[in-house]
């Protein structure tokens, strides 16, 4: 998954959002204009090329000055999924770029 391809799929409204991400944003509370932001700003800090779901990737923006991720999939007719949204936070995530290493890594 290229990033230019996610933006240009979020921002021309060809994308649809999983009923988890739709319930994880609102229980983090990021808008969908939150999650456009954070797309705007974002990069890929993490790919998934063999998710059983199909490719996929982690992505990480910045939204009314909240780090924001968002998990991103391709889909067969190519168009963007997202499947999750989270503020990343411990115990998982050291800051917002580093997730904290499980045991025995």
């Amino acid at each position: 998954m290229r990033f230019e391809e996610i933006k240009r799929s979020i921002f021309s409204g060809e994308y649809e959002i999983s009923s988890h991400a739709d319930k994880e944003r609102r229980y983090e509370d990021v808008d969908i204009e939150g999650i456009k932001e954070a797309i705007k700003n974002g990069e890929i800090i993490e790919t998934y090329p063999n998710d059983p779901r199909g490719p996929s990737c982690l992505v990480l923006g910045y939204a009314h000055g909240r780090p924001i991720h968002i998990v991103c999939g391709l889909l067969p007719t190519d168009r963007i999924r997202i499947i999750t949204v989270y503020i990343p936070s411990e115990p998982k995530w050291i800051d917002p770029k580093t997730r904290r290493k499980k045991e025995g890594e």
